[in-house]
């Protein structure tokens, strides 16, 4: 996997027929080491191996929010988008608040594709005494950058199923990324939080010398719960038997989010048609260096969430399949 990793944030440019001329696509992705980011990276490695003509160029790291309005601007070609962030961004709300073009802006972004964020893995250390999410009282933790996405998501879901409010009942640590896993490798934090569709690497890399359990709530139920889920996160549970040190005896609950890959609205049709075709087509070749990529599916990719649009050649492609 970091071979493959390695490979897509290199994205080296291939030459061939299929256009008339070399086609380079920026994309702009979040946090490299994220699965997320692992996500977007496969994409384009698997596109810029197997389509002749066109290459993906991949910088990692910060904000997806900031990238959307970057593409919608004309400066990026692909981004991290997901139904929320679009949404705020056609609202002019939270951190779009004060871009006065936003909403309009928002028209300029399109979507290509679809897949999970992966379930949020609250995970402690074997030995710890913080066996549910309840008892992260008076605890020091690590949720997420603060003021990101993952931060806000974390911290509602601990909030809507055990009333603990960060800042009050627990601590919840300003790092960014790496030092926040860095923090958990450390003994410095008491649990650690990270969304990914499994196997995750931070938690392959931790179970190699260290167990690792993966807490939950006692109770998932309850109208504070439902209104954190809304119309885009799904419960999820996380499994037993994932990584070699797992000490889990029962899966637990935890939820998940839909996120994608998102595009300028103006990118030629054709050329948008073609990478997902190459990457759905393709994708089985690197499920065995990547197993996590057996999740991705065109059925959940092509699926219609929130008032973003499929671009036209996205579109084309999940319409040849019956997706949409």
């Amino acid at each position: 996997m970091k071979n493959l990793t390695t490979l897509a944030f290199a994205a080296a440019t291939l030459a061939g027929p299929t256009f008339a001329q070399d086609t380079t696509l920026r994309m702009q992705t979040i946090e490299p080491s994220l699965g997320q980011a692992i996500t977007m990276a496969t994409f384009a490695n698997v596109v810029t191996a197997n389509l002749d003509g066109v290459s993906i160029e991949v910088a990692g790291g910060g904000a997806a929010t900031l990238h959307q309005i970057e593409a919608a601007r004309g400066n990026l070609d692909m981004y991290m988008t997901s139904p929320v962030i679009h949404m705020l961004m056609a609202g002019g709300r939270a951190m779009y608040a004060k871009e006065p073009e936003a909403p309009e802006l928002s028209e300029n972004v399109q979507v290509l594709m679809w897949f999970p964020y992966g379930q949020y893995h609250y995970a402690v250390r074997a030995d710890s005494d913080l066996t549910t999410l309840d008892d992260i009282e008076g605890a020091t933790v690590f949720i997420g950058p603060q003021g990101g996405g993952a931060y806000n998501t974390a911290k509602g879901w601990i909030e809507a199923t055990t009333g603990l409010v960060a800042g009050e009942d627990y601590e919840a640590i300003t790092a960014n990324w790496q030092t926040g896993y860095q923090s958990f490798l450390s003994g410095n934090v008491d649990m650690y939080v990270n969304g990914c569709i499994d196997p995750c690497q931070q938690f392959i890399q931790f179970t190699e010398t260290e167990s690792v359990r993966f807490i939950g709530p006692e109770s998932h139920e309850g109208e504070a719960v439902d209104k954190f889920m809304g119309r885009f996160r799904s419960l999820a549970e996380v499994p037993v038997g994932l990584y070699e040190n797992q000490t889990n005896d029962a899966a637990v609950m935890s939820h998940d989010t839909a996120v994608g890959i998102g595009v300028r609205a103006d990118l030629d049709e054709e050329t948008v048609y073609q990478i997902t075709r190459t990457f759905w087509e393709n994708l089985d070749s690197i499920t065995s260096d990547a197993p996590w990529a057996a999740v991705l599916d065109p059925a959940y990719a092509g699926q219609q969430l929130g008032g973003q649009k499929f671009h036209p050649g996205a579109a084309r492609y999940y319409a040849e399949i019956g997706v949409n």
